[in-house]
């Protein structure tokens, strides 16, 4: 068994100390990184990629990146272990990393795996019973180390091969951070990011704006998983959606993610939001849409001037003379009314009684 590991290194604190660890026993680590479109753990920063590429500097090892890509995404729609509370697959998501990291361990020279899991701190993927599915399920068995929490499991093989020192591995377990940040300053780690951050798919809203996009929209791509984070978002029916913009920032964004097809509506001579629409709206839906970019004007006009442009088409004139009431708005806020696969009549008969 070679003296070489593969680390999965997230750039924060525990999946640090772990790698640490292991370069303190003399053992060869090569760290890769996951990053994913619905990490929130550093949103005014770089991201994660970021932050593991420093740790790893500072360590002086090796890293590479790996994205989740539409394999991931199609877990996330149908994980084997079910969603947390939100459209969280965690038990699968940590299933879906190792078994990347033992698909790499031939190219990399690796004998087995390192993570940074402390027993209880999580509480769909890091209790007992999540843990040993989860290595099973990988193909894993007896090659995860996990440093912090060592001696509250049996010996890896590692450990049983004397590769790795047991006795000088942790028993961390729970959810507090204290020994952890005892640790680190201990061992002279300082540029590690507060554990505050997480995984977007934990929260509500965008846990209902992706379970819309699944249902109405199955050849998504990964500038729709993107498009998730901005604006609010409106269905007006399975085959229509809109995005409004926030700031001049989101509608910026907007624009850039404006593919073929879609079409960009935008305030002329006053102020509001931009709206990126996906499908084909007629003339009572877009009249609808002017109406919700009015609704978030703070202009009183008698009459609203915005343009249409169709993206690789040309453009024309919407005109609108109110404002959709927020009650009216409301219904079709995705989150308020989430539409299954074949709802596409229910939704367009919903439409004729708003417009009528």
């Amino acid at each position: 068994m070679y003296r070489k590991a593969i680390a999965l290194l997230s750039g924060g604190l525990d999946s640090s100390l772990a790698v640490k660890l292991m370069i303190d026993q003399g053992i060869e680590v090569v760290a890769i990184n996951f990053t994913s479109p619905f990490c929130n753990c550093t949103p005014k920063k770089a991201g994660c990629k970021h932050q593991a590429r420093l740790i790893a500097e500072e360590l002086g090892i090796e890293i590479t990146v790996f994205p989740k890509g539409m394999d991931y995404l199609a877990m996330v729609k149908n994980p084997p272990h079910g969603h947390g509370r939100g459209m969280n697959p965690c038990i699968d998501c940590r299933i879906y990393m190792l078994k990347k990291a033992r698909e790499s361990m031939d190219s990399f020279g690796a004998s087995f795996v390192v993570t940074g899991e402390v027993l209880g701190q999580r509480p769909m993927s890091q209790h007992r019973q999540a843990i040993q599915v989860i290595e099973k399920a990988s193909g894993l068995e007896g090659l995860i180390l996990r440093p912090l929490s060592a001696g509250l499991f049996p010996p890896s093989i590692p450990e049983q091969k004397g590769i790795v020192d047991r006795e000088k591995l942790l028993s961390l377990s729970g959810r507090s951070r204290k020994p952890q940040i005892s640790l680190a300053d201990s061992l002279g780690i300082k540029d590690y990011p507060c554990p505050a951050g997480g995984c977007l798919l934990t929260d509500p809203i965008i846990a209902s704006r992706l379970r819309d996009l699944f249902a109405c929209m199955p050849d998504f791509d990964m500038s729709d998983i993107h498009l998730l984070k901005i604006g609010r978002h409106f269905r007006i029916h399975p085959k229509l959606k809109v995005i409004l913009g926030r700031n001049r920032e989101e509608n910026d964004k907007l624009r850039f993610h404006a593919r073929p097809g879609n079409s960009l509506i935008t305030p002329v001579g006053f102020r509001g939001p931009a709206a990126l629409v996906t499908g084909n709206p007629d003339a009572s839906s877009e009249h609808l849409i002017g109406e919700m970019i009015t609704r978030y004007s703070q202009e009183e006009r008698a009459c609203y001037v915005m343009n249409r442009l169709v993206m690789g088409g040309g453009s024309s004139e919407l005109r609108v003379s109110g404002k959709m009431t927020p009650e009216a708005l409301d219904e079709f806020l995705i989150g308020n009314r989430e539409f299954s696969v074949g709802e596409t009549e229910q939704g367009e008969r919903r439409l004729d009684e708003h417009l009528h």
